[in-house]
């Protein structure tokens, strides 16, 4: 049973905290995918969640610069845009 309880008390930790997709200051062209709560647009990169002001869902091939970086997600400032949305 305490092997039980240590699995459940790390379950959710993130173990990436070191190997993150994405970096602080760095240029990255995404899609974004979906809106969030706030209204910001979520990309995501090898899964990793980024908010980014400005842009929705649909939203194709937009260059973002990481402006911080969280242990689950980063926010991110546009660069530039495509009006693609297909």
């Amino acid at each position: 049973m305490h092997t039980q309880l240590l699995t459940f008390m790390s379950y959710g930790q993130n173990t990436r905290s070191s190997t993150k997709p994405v970096e602080t200051g760095k240029e990255y062209t995404v899609d974004i995918t979906d809106n969030g709560s706030a209204g910001d647009g979520i990309a995501r990169i090898q899964g990793f969640i980024i908010f980014v002001k400005g842009v929705k869902a649909g939203d194709k091939n937009v260059r973002i610069k990481i402006s911080s970086l969280k242990d689950r997600f980063a926010t991110a400032e546009i660069v530039t845009s495509s009006t693609d949305t297909t």
